[in-house]
């Protein structure tokens, strides 16, 4: 019979995860390659993932295993993977991004960090890996937006409830073709915006947290991010409002990466998606009771510094976060290397 799972424990065990990728991806950082940048990400998340004491199931990873050789979708990972290790393990599923902002990583610019949450078997959607609409709050304004409603109303009623003027509101998009309408939107409705080439992950979370002067995310994303967010939003209150989205017309130059609707609407049955057009929220994306949320900084950005290396170790900077202790913990860890002589650098 399998353990219950303890999101604190496992906690520090899985930040490990996020610091070993973040490392090995800072390695890399500015050498112009994002598919090495993100192998490398991979593979020390993959290692050192088979130490963690678990039995992991990854529900979103690196793709299909025809297309991915490590962290695919419904790979084993853990201690206890195929018979590994000794004893019960508790079954996890796992959501993974490695390298999030590979180009960030490769360009050395702001805000890549390795990803991973966490939960009890089935508590993450296994989402397709599709486009999806969303919209992004923190506590204040959980409640109050509706991904049908006009951007305009949305940010009334995310001003109404921070108690300012809609001038006053910051909102960040991707920086996409995609979007030109919604920037518009923004635009035309007083607030500003903070336009990102990459990274809505990070962006996503700062938008839930107050004092980081974002006041909602909006725009089309990967699905994928969607069940990350969403874990991070559950530590944190906030909310995310989601809906997948397929229609080539919608995606602008994006759409010729989208299959035939009839092949979507085919691999989406396969998942148990029965309605396409499903408004998803924070527990429809995230529904585990135990959600654990970890992060480690590659390059330097809002949230998270990146990875600083020195001549006896290296330095990293994380979050940590579940539902089950309800802390939010930045940690900030020396990794030392050499002997016993070795100076230490704070």
């Amino acid at each position: 019979m399998a353990q219950e799972l303890n999101s604190v424990n496992l906690s520090l065990d899985f930040l490990s995860v996020c610091e070993a990728a973040a490392i090995a991806a800072a390695r890399t950082m500015g050498q112009g390659d994002r598919k090495y940048s993100d192998h490398v990400a991979v593979e020390a998340m993959r290692e050192q993932m088979d130490t963690v004491p678990m039995r992991g199931r990854i529900v979103i990873g690196e793709g299909e295993r025809d297309e991915a050789p490590m962290l695919y979708i419904g790979e084993e990972v853990g201690a206890g993977a195929r018979g590994r290790g000794d004893g019960d393990f508790p079954e996890v599923d796992i959501a993974v991004d490695p390298l999030e902002g590979t180009n960030l990583c490769a360009l050395g610019a702001n805000n890549a960090i390795a990803v991973l949450a966490a939960s009890e078997r089935g508590g993450l959607l296994n989402a397709p890996d599709l486009y999806m609409d969303k919209i992004v709050v923190g506590p204040s304004s959980r409640g109050a937006i509706d991904i049908d409603a006009p951007v305009k109303d949305n940010l009334k009623a995310i001003a109404r409830r921070l108690g300012r003027d809609v001038e006053d509101l910051t909102v960040i998009v991707l920086d996409r073709s995609r979007h030109k309408k919604l920037i518009q939107d923004v635009r035309d409705s007083g607030a500003r915006i903070r336009l990102i080439g990459d990274g809505d992950l990070s962006a996503g979370i700062s938008a839930a947290v107050a004092g980081t002067n974002i006041h909602a995310l909006m725009g089309i994303g990967g699905a994928p991010e969607g069940v990350l967010k969403a874990a991070a939003l559950k530590c944190l209150n906030g909310e995310i409002q989601a809906r997948l989205v397929f229609d080539p017309e919608r995606l602008g130059v994006d759409g010729d990466k989208v299959p035939p609707r009839a092949d979507v609407l085919a691999r989406l049955n396969e998942m148990g998606i029965s309605d396409p057009d499903k408004i998803y929220d924070t527990n429809d994306l995230a529904p585990g009771k135990k959600v654990i949320f970890a992060a480690t900084g590659v390059t330097d950005g809002s949230l998270l510094k990146g990875v600083r290396f020195f001549g006896a170790g290296k330095r990293t900077h994380s979050l940590i976060m579940t539902t089950e202790s309800r802390h939010i913990r930045f940690i900030d860890t020396v990794h030392v290397e050499g002997g016993p002589d070795t100076v230490i650098r704070f």
